[in-house]
């Protein structure tokens, strides 16, 4: 079988190039018109409860569901296109390709765990806390928006996401893993969602539960790579939980928007190229951003 990749050299900078979009302000969807080849994934995890007072099934899952959006990095009054696992050849990754996290940048991440893999030797399993807080950072937080996605634009994800009336525990669990070769391989995205327990289930307990999703995440991880012959070199993975009380739902959403970068974005009198040797910091500083307020 002839060889499709043999003659790709994944380049970040190429890629990152060609992914800001046409707007000053706001971050836009993949495929926008106006936008270039290349494209940014970013990360986003987030719960939300909601009273089901004067609501019904349908409209308390849609303000449940809207809650988690604007929750944590802003994601609000956007039309999410769910798409399948990847960021491949032509993607990026915000926090980690371009405006790395100061974290992984220093390499002061310790592993949570090892995942054993089919091929290769074990895969570091990291918390995927610095990736989400990148997000955080280059959306902002409803109240304290930075280059958020333009109200209403369409944007191709990979997303899972479960609603429930308490009493119940509502989670999600998201994980990405980086190939050890990006020319050969795409970055994969897992999520997981569901509701868990009663009101009987204490949080240690559906923490213990979600301690064992997260090897079952990343276990299907390297089995996915396995089919695909793509050995990883690492993975980030976590979890968030909220509990819904008897008169709520609750909500729970792990995300991978695929975006343009809002022009504004890229400092003055630097390229789009410059952000893939500057870390997350450093990028705030170029911007003279407002520290955000809030991180949980």
């Amino acid at each position: 079988m002839k060889d499709l990749v043999s003659g790709i050299k994944y380049d970040a900078s190429k890629v990152i190039s060609q992914a800001v979009g046409p707007s000053k302000q706001f971050c836009m969807g993949y495929m926008t018109p106006g936008g270039g080849e290349g494209y940014i994934s970013t990360l986003k995890l987030s719960v939300g409860t909601v009273n089901v007072k004067d609501l019904d099934a349908i409209t308390e899952s849609i303000v449940a569901y809207d809650r988690c959006e604007k929750n944590d990095a802003y994601l609000g009054q956007v039309n999410l296109m769910k798409s399948s696992l990847f960021c491949g050849q032509n993607g990026a990754v915000w926090g980690f390709d371009l405006a790395m996290h100061d974290d992984i940048a220093k390499r002061k991440e310790m592993p949570i765990y090892m995942q054993a893999q089919p091929e290769g030797a074990d895969v570091p399993v990291y918390n995927i806390r610095p990736l989400l807080e990148s997000t955080e950072r280059l959306f902002g937080r409803e109240g304290e928006r930075r280059f958020p996605v333009m109200p209403g634009a369409h944007v191709i994800s990979s997303s899972r996401h479960a609603v429930a009336r308490g009493p119940v525990w509502v989670w999600a669990v998201m994980g990405i893993a980086i190939p050890k070769d990006r020319s050969k391989g795409a970055c994969l995205f897992v999520e997981d969602a569901s509701a868990y327990g009663d009101d009987s289930t204490t949080e240690g307990e559906t923490i213990g539960f979600l301690e064992g999703v997260l090897r079952t995440v990343t276990n299907s991880i390297v089995l996915c790579g396995a089919d695909q012959d793509v050995v990883y070199d690492r993975i980030y993975v976590g979890y968030k939980y909220t509990f819904a009380e008897p008169h709520q739902v609750g909500c729970a959403l792990a995300c991978a928007p695929s975006i343009y970068l809002a022009k504004d974005a890229v400092p003055e009198g630097m390229k789009p190229v410059d952000l893939c040797t500057m870390t997350i910091s450093d990028w705030e500083e170029k911007l003279k951003l407002e520290e955000l307020t809030i991180f949980e």
